[in-house]
């Protein structure tokens, strides 16, 4: 609280401090005095201003060096002054800010900063600022009369000086800050009077002389380092949109008189010569450089990593259009442009200002010269088109951004009237030209890209679910693609979709190395033609009818599905590949023989990584559309799936994993957009017509595999009710079967494959039950195991297959087939009958993988049918099991940890798992279980891989089961770590082997088994 409240009072305090600051300029002064001030009312420091504002100024107006911390606190001292007083004197206003100002400058060169410490020149901007806003009434603008001009001139010069060059960021900011204060843009408004037009006028004239130099200053700060910081940039932008509004405001320069572009007369005086007098060739002239600037600026603050600064930028061009627009003619494209680019920028904020900016524009109807705003943005659009191929080409990531948010602008703002620029064949030309090229895909190595997995989700999972990711050669940034999609969307929604479909299917069909482009370019034009996700935008002169856009996607559709485009080589890697592309060559062949004397080039039997990659993108991009086609019709895409849901089928079962997940998502937007519940229900609901397409592929060799992976996929995406409808196919696929060579089986084994795991899934869950009869009839046996039975009878003469991947396939289907047939062992031993002179040879003289997977399915049949495998197993397949594991036992034993990854020790591992519950399933004999025990004795050694010892130890406890007292003597024999005495001294004494054995490398398993006996025991 003041103590002093009267002039009087405040005076005898004062004086003796002020008078002692007059003659010692010291810190302690200084900071005595500003502790006096503050028990002073502010109305009694009014009365005082000049008395203590008096030793203050003295202080800083002493020649000679004088120490920073001194004039530091002196600045301090008159800040406090001025933020408690009013200057009411125009001439103590224009000596204070002349003094404050020359703090700042350089004694032996004053237009140079001094090098004074940050906190010293702080101090003094906030002095400065104090000063600016203690002004009373009409002072302030003493400053812009044209005799302050050096004045003036020599402060603004300092602070662009300190907003450059100063690494300080609240120096940067104050200093911008105190710059729009002397163009009387300050925030703080209750400080000052509102400016008349005349005050503006005579700012403006005086400022003009100084705008050169504060644009080029602020525009460097605006593109300069970005480290300096967003509020450093935001308020250097406002510095500079505010200076120019002031300067090129077109109200201000339409008032100047012709008279006024006339030199000063001679009366007038010196200081006068140098206030630029502005008229029409000045303002031209200016407007001309000023215009690069803004280029600059714009171009830099558009694509500004932070959000605050384009949204200045927005708050710039507004300004400047509404105060500029006839003056800076030049300049309203680069505008209008950053305003185009900014309404779809990714924060909401932005859009919704951009676009409340461009409404307000539109209103005024006629920007510079007179012209309407459409024609400028058609102007600027055409002019974009035509640079657009070039820039694609050259700009980086965040160039193109802000690029194609450009040209995404002027789309939706010239709304219908893009057809306009569509139907000039040059521009149409250019712009899918740039589509096409900066879209061109990455083909890199699909098996990176096919480690994602599906989610087990619904349909809406699936339709949501990202199959993959697409890689551009062109960019890298993920905001690149949405921005080409919505492109293309807004072209499909507001152009002529027939003229636009025509031409990049023209693209489509010229080349291999637009196709991919230009069919993802297609799909989206046809998901805007169709109005989907364009909420926001103008509305379109005509909406598309229905008939219309099914004849656009039918067309679309029938060339996508073309064999030439859909059978294309994906992989090498299946024998039924390398035989596809044979066959297609023959053909070409004998075409060729017939219309040409020369014969084709020998066939290159490997295609490249690089192109098959390619095809996968391109059937996977064409997928894609399948189903934005279905989309697009929603339920009238009904009358399409005759045709397009035989191939969706066809891809969906295809051994590239990409592909194969792609036309799954396919299927479940078929559904959701058709009114199908599931996939299972779209399948069986139109099962008539794709077993039809079915049976008459099969008829041409060169379509089995393609019919074959049809019916794999109905049987894979569907559910039992499938059955009935496929029976007949199924035995013209077991036709084929018997009638084909082995080279042309595995695509039908991949079939039968699937067919025998959806019976396989429906006997656990209980829907199918062996028949009560046991001499039940063939006639008589359910769906299922008819179907199972039909499969086994004809896949066991492959069993001796040539190829290696045929007799996989083969013991694969088998094995599911003795599954599907356990309940019914009246069918099931017949065929076991039948299989197994094959499957002996398989067991002991094929390769390792062939074996593994022999091995298996003999677990299986032992499982199923014990009694009738027992003697079969003891003569024909133990003792080559025992040789095979004898011979195999010093191998492993002395292998390094590589080894586990062998498939040799894969097949070591699955014969000693599997041989307990196996030994236990064909209950045998006790010669037969010492046999076993005798095996799998050397896999109880320490030195054995872990695995092998534990599944050693298995065999060993299922032995247990069966013969427990055997089991303990044999073992015992091996290690006994008790002695038993006979509990009658007329009995011979308990005489085992293992008794008197030092510990070894089978103790610990031996003892460890031993000890679950007894347990059990």
């Amino acid at each position: 609280m003041a103590l002093f409240d009267t002039p009087q009072e405040a005076f005898g305090a004062l004086r003796p401090i002020c008078i002692q600051l007059t003659k010692v300029q010291t810190v302690e002064n200084v900071k005595e005095l500003q502790a006096q001030l503050q028990t002073v009312s502010d109305s009694a420091l009014q009365e005082l201003q000049e008395y203590v504002l008096f030793p203050l100024r003295f202080t800083l107006k002493t020649p000679g060096p004088k120490q920073e911390r001194v004039v530091q606190s002196v600045v301090q001292c008159v800040t406090f002054v001025l933020s408690a007083t009013c200057v009411k004197k125009p001439a103590l206003f224009l000596e204070l800010f002349s003094e404050l100002c020359m703090c700042l400058a350089s004694p032996s060169a004053p237009r140079q900063l001094a090098p004074l410490s940050e906190e010293l020149k702080h101090s003094v901007i906030q002095s400065l600022l104090a000063l600016l806003h203690s002004a009373y009434g009409d002072v302030i603008m003493s400053l812009y009369q044209p005799p302050n001009l050096p004045h003036l001139g020599f402060a603004v010069s300092l602070l662009l000086s300190l907003a450059k060059e100063e690494k300080a960021r609240q120096i940067k900011l104050a200093a911008l800050k105190c710059l729009r204060t002397f163009i009387l843009q300050c925030d703080c408004q209750e400080y000052h009077r509102p400016l008349d037009e005349e005050d503006k006028k005579q700012c403006g004239d005086l400022f003009a002389s100084f705008l050169p130099g504060m644009s080029i200053t602020l525009s460097q700060m605006i593109t300069g380092d970005m480290k300096q910081g967003h509020m450093v940039v935001i308020s250097a932008l406002r510095v500079f949109s505010q200076a120019i509004s002031l300067v090129m405001a077109d109200e201000q320069l339409a008032q100047i008189p012709p008279e006024k572009e006339k030199k000063p007369a001679l009366e007038e005086s010196r200081i006068s010569e140098l206030v630029v007098h502005r008229g029409l060739e000045w303002a031209k002239g200016t407007a001309a450089k000023l215009s690069i600037l803004i280029k600059k600026v714009v171009a830099s603050a558009s694509v500004h990593s932070h959000w605050k600064v384009r949204q200045e930028l927005v708050e710039t061009v507004h300004l400047l259009m509404l105060t500029c627009s006839q003056s800076l003619v030049g300049s309203v494209s680069e505008l209008l442009k950053a305003l185009v680019s900014l309404v779809n920028d990714e924060r909401p904020e932005i859009q919704a200002r951009s676009n409340e900016v461009l409404r307000s524009i539109t209103v005024q109807g006629m920007v510079a010269e007179n012209r309407p705003l459409t024609n400028i943005l058609s102007e600027d659009l055409h002019s974009l088109a035509t640079a657009l191929p070039r820039l694609m080409n050259s700009q980086d990531d965040q160039g193109k951004i802000s690029t194609l948010n450009l040209l995404l602008g002027y789309l939706k703002l010239l709304g219908p009237k893009v057809s306009v620029v569509l139907n000039s064949a040059s521009h149409l030309q250019r712009l899918s030209k740039a589509l096409v090229q900066v879209l061109e895909l990455d083909v890199r190595d699909v098996k990176i890209v096919e480690e994602k997995r599906w989610s087990s989700g619904g349909l809406e999972d699936l339709t949501n679910h990202s199959v993959h990711s697409k890689y551009f050669r062109f960019f890298t940034d993920d905001r690149i693609l949405p921005l080409l999609q919505q492109i293309c969307q807004v072209l499909g929604y507001y152009g002529n979709i027939y003229l636009l479909v025509d031409h990049f299917m023209e693209l489509y069909g010229e080349s291999a190395l637009y196709r991919k482009q230009a069919a993802m370019v297609v799909n989206e034009v046809v998901a805007g033609a169709a109005g989907l996700e364009m909420d926001g935008l103008q509305e379109r002169e005509a909406v598309l009818g229905t008939e219309d856009l099914k004849g656009v996607i039918t067309s679309v559709l029938e060339e996508y599905v073309d064999q030439a485009n859909w059978h294309l080589i994906t992989s090498m890697e299946s024998e039924e590949a390398a035989a596809e592309l044979a066959m297609k060559y023959s053909g070409l062949l004998a075409v060729a023989s017939e219309v040409h004397s020369q014969p084709l080039p020998p066939l290159d039997p490997k295609p490249t990584v690089r192109s098959m990659n390619s095809n996968i993108w391109q059937i996977c991009i064409q997928l894609e559309g399948i189903g934005c086609f279905a989309q697009a019709l929603k339920r009238d895409f009904r009358l399409l799936l005759l045709s397009a849901l035989y191939p969706v089928l066809e891809k969906a079962g295809d051994p590239t994993l990409l592909i194969s997940q792609t036309a799954r998502g396919t299927m479940a937007k078929i559904c959701l957009t058709c009114g199908y519940g599931s996939v299972p229900e779209l399948i069986n609901q139109n099962a008539d017509y794709l077993v039809n397409g079915i049976s008459l592929h099969l008829r041409h060799v060169a379509h089995e595999p393609h019919a074959s992976r049809v019916l794999e996929a109905m049987l894979r995406h569907s559910d039992a009710n499938v059955l009935p409808l496929v029976e007949d196919v199924v035995q013209d696929i077991l036709t084929k079967l018997d009638q084909c060579h082995s080279d042309r089986a595995s695509s039908f084994l991949r079939v039968m494959h699937t067919l025998m795991k959806m019976l396989e899934k429906q006997v656990p869950v209980g829907e199918s039950e062996a028949a009560e009869d046991p001499c039940e009839e063939q006639s008589q046996l359910p769906l299922y195991a008819q179907m199972a039975k039909d499969v086994t009878e004809r896949c066991v003469h492959l069993l001796s297959a040539k190829s290696l991947c045929v007799r996989l396939k083969v013991l694969d289907v088998l094995e599911l087939c003795v599954m599907v047939l356990g309940a019914h062992e009246n069918v099931l031993l017949p065929l076991a009958h039948r299989a197994w002179p094959p499957l002996v040879h398989r067991l002991t003289n094929d390769d390792p993988l062939a074996v593994l997977r022999a091995f298996r399915v003999l677990c299986t049949l032992g499982a199923n049918c014990g009694d009738f495998l027992r003697r079969r197993f003891s003569k024909d397949i133990l003792p080559k099991l025992a040789t095979s594991l004898a011979n195999q036992a010093p191998v492993s034993a002395r292998a390094g940890p590589i080894y586990s990854h062998t498939l040799a020790f894969k097949l070591q591992l699955a014969v000693l798992q599997g041989l307990g519950s196996l030994c236990k399933a064909l209950d045998l004999s006790e010669n037969d279980l010492n046999k076993v025990a005798n095996i799998c004795l050397p896999y109880l050694s320490a030195k054995q891989p872990a695995r092998l010892q534990e599944a050693a130890c298995s065999v060993f406890l299922h032995l247990m089961q069966m013969d427990p007292d055997a089991t303990w003597l044999f073992l015992s024999n091996i290690w006994c770590p008790h002695t038993y005495q006979p509990p009658h001294p007329s009995l011979a004494p308990v005489n085992l082997h293992g008794m008197a054995k030092k510990r070894n490398e089978f103790t610990d398993n031996v003892q460890h088994l031993l000890d679950v006996l007894h347990r059990g025991s």
